[in-house]
């Protein structure tokens, strides 16, 4: 949902219509459904192991066929909904959902798990761009932030379950790396993106940018001070951080396409 919701107010911000903001948000969820019920299907029985009660399959509430019905069923209504914003932009946002459904069926696992986070929130300003009269580009600066902030959040979506994911043989990046050095380098990717979302564009950064890059600092700072021995701490700060960048990313509106 929070996904869809950031997409959507994107693409309500760079100028789509209020057709092609209907369009973009029905993809994305779509898109965003399928990646979450596939990988809850092939985490099943992993989730149960260690048991995730919080988990629908596996607490046994529903189905492992059932889920994958959802999961097949949302990927087959993505596509056509993808390719209703034009066939580049539609290809753009199927590339990152491909790379996602990736992840789950065993990147994750890889010391390339970071690799689908960055492909998936980096095609989400080209998905939204590309979908404007005259299809433009969007700015390079805009899709490496937007990539960055992927590796960012699957830094800090990793780090609470880094021992159970081990135990479960599970050893993408963040596990390969440990609980330690993870919870240290979470703020390198989500700082990277301010500085480019801040100094990317060709003007020259206001107050409003120069506050953001500030507060992105002052939680940086916070998390780390306050975060060793604890994984929610450098969770919650990678969520304020976040949020200053998707202010920033929202605030250049139709900036973020390529001049």
């Amino acid at each position: 949902m929070a996904v869809t919701a950031l997409v959507t107010a994107l693409a309500v911000a760079s100028g789509r219509d209020a057709a092609g903001c209907a369009l973009v948000a029905a993809a994305v969820l779509a898109g965003q459904l399928s990646i979450g019920w596939c990988n809850d299907a092939v985490d099943a029985a992993r989730d149960a192991a260690a048991g995730r009660t919080g988990k629908p399959v596996a607490s046994g509430a529903v189905g492992v066929r059932t889920v994958w019905v959802a999961a097949l069923s949302a990927l087959a209504l993505c596509v056509p909904l993808s390719l209703a914003s034009g066939p580049a932009a539609g290809a753009v946002h199927l590339a990152g959902v491909a790379a996602a459904w990736a992840y789950d069926l065993g990147l994750k696992a890889t010391a390339l798990s970071w690799l689908p986070y960055a492909v998936g929130f980096g095609s989400l300003p080209g998905f939204v761009t590309l979908g404007l009269p005259g299809h433009p580009w969007p700015a390079w600066w805009a899709v490496t932030a937007a990539a960055l902030l992927g590796c960012g959040a699957h830094l800090a979506n990793v780090l609470p379950d880094i021992p159970a994911d081990l135990a479960g043989g599970v050893r993408g990046w963040p596990q390969r790396l440990g609980t330690v050095r993870v919870r240290l380098l979470i703020p390198l990717p989500l700082l990277a993106a301010t500085a480019l979302l801040v100094f990317g564009p060709p003007e020259p950064p206001g107050a409003g940018s120069w506050a953001a890059l500030a507060a992105a600092g002052v939680f940086t700072a916070g998390g780390l001070a306050l975060g060793r021995g604890s994984s929610r701490v450098p969770f919650a700060m990678a969520i304020a951080v976040a949020a200053v960048d998707v202010a920033l990313l929202l605030a250049r509106g139709t900036a973020i396409t390529a001049p």
